[in-house]
């Protein structure tokens, strides 16, 4: 396997997994690549590693450049997680770095996996890492989205190593963004900003206010999953990442449920209705059908998270459960919130989702509709004013009278 130029003195020597379907609860439709860099300078260098089992490729696209006798100066782990340091132990073992380089956190997170204490150099922001002929500047980004994460700068080439930072689940030999579909890496890039980024949006707008001021001379972009960005799409996944973390409201509401006998169903296809009536956009997910990674980047575009599920064992149903989970964590702000279902003698999953829609910090827009057992046409009027009621709210703190254009 070959290695793919990037720079005069940078090579993409990473590794792509078109198998991968999960990542950590997040489901990724099309794969990934796990990338790692090679710096050819006076001290060869090694950016970032690869998840274990792809070590060996990293290894044949390294050789293809340095030839067979493969030896690294110096190893820079901009990230601990393991899909980026799980071949580290090997890599030490066969490429015999003298130096490893992390921020203080990847020092700690570092040692605590591997316990390689003596070969760990900490880096700060404003420190530099030689090279010999070239120096990497390190940028420490912490929560993004580890304690331990970092950025890496080589000057001379005006690279900007980003790790998790600008990057995206997404299996392409297409190494650089500008050669993929735009309309493919803008949906992977927001499902990743959405199930992995989403709780760190303040630390995210705090890095695109001060990172200005750190006068770098950023030509290429080279995040730790997906393409690497360069040329008339560099300034795209800034742009983007603005967007994502300030969270705007926008006109757009999503409808998940699940289902027993249908009656839920069928309840949450007439407040969706309604929604749609009232002038804002709505997204319906039937919970058997869809996963909670992709609820989360829906939500990334909608202001509004409407849930709804039968009662069973005086609770929600599992799968309603386990999404509200997932989203609670990833801390969505400016929202309003609204539950819905359908019950046979007791009906406490309102009462349920409302909990977790207050926890989320989401504005209620009431206290919920219930309807029990077969919901019937006056019933289902009912439904379609409760989302004519939610669509209002929502366009209301749009400062909308009509459906905006997303």
């Amino acid at each position: 396997m070959q290695a793919i130029k990037i720079t005069d003195h940078v090579y993409w020597v990473g590794a792509i997994d078109w198998a991968l379907k999960e990542f950590h609860g997040y489901t990724t439709h099309r794969g990934s690549t796990y990338n790692a860099f090679l710096i050819l300078a006076d001290k060869i260098t090694l950016i970032d590693t690869v998840k274990a089992p792809f070590k060996q490729e990293m290894y044949e696209r390294i050789r293809s450049v340095i030839g067979d006798e493969t030896k690294v100066d110096i190893l820079v782990s901009n990230h601990a997680e393991m899909d980026h340091s799980g071949a580290l132990p090997e890599v030490i073992r066969d490429l015999k770095p003298e130096k490893i380089y992390a921020s203080p956190m990847g020092i700690k997170a570092l040692d605590a996996h591997f316990g390689i204490g003596s070969l760990l150099t900490a880096v700060k922001t404003g420190e530099s890492i030689s090279l010999g002929n070239m120096t990497l500047s390190a940028v420490e980004t912490r929560m993004l989205h580890w304690p331990d994460s970092m950025f890496t700068y080589l000057a001379e080439e005006k690279v900007l190593f980003s790790q998790d930072g600008f990057g995206m689940h997404f299996a392409t030999d297409k190494i650089f963004a500008v050669d993929n579909d735009w309309h493919v890496m803008l949906e992977e890039m927001k499902r990743y900003y959405a199930n992995i980024l989403l709780p760190y949006s303040p630390q995210v707008l705090n890095l695109l206010k001060v990172f200005p001021t750190l006068n770098l001379d950023v030509q290429t972009i080279c995040p730790d999953h997906g393409p690497v960005w360069n040329g008339e799409l560099l300034l795209k996944p800034l742009e983007l990442y603005k967007a994502f973390a300030e969270q705007q409201y926008v006109p757009r509401a999503i409808v998940l449920y699940d289902t027993m006998w249908h009656s839920t169903e069928k309840m949450a296809l007439h407040i969706a209705d309604g929604i749609r009536q009232a002038g804002a956009d709505v997204r319906v997910f039937a919970l058997d059908a869809a996963t909670r990674s992709d609820v989360a980047a829906e939500l990334l575009d909608a202001s509004a998270l409407v849930a709804g599920s039968p009662t069973i064992n005086n609770d929600m149903y599992p799968r309603t459960a386990d999404v509200l989970t997932y989203l609670r964590g990833l801390r969505p702000k400016n929202m309003l919130g609204a539950a819905f279902g359908s019950y046979g003698w007791s009906g406490e999953s309102v009462a349920k989702i409302n909990a977790y829609l207050t926890d989320m910090k989401a504005e209620l827009v009431s206290d919920g509709l219930k309807i029990q057992y077969v919901p019937k046409d006056a019933d289902l009027e009912k439904c379609e004013d409760f989302g004519r009621e939610i669509g209002a709210r929502l366009l209301e703190k749009c400062h909308l009278t009509q459906p905006g254009k997303l």
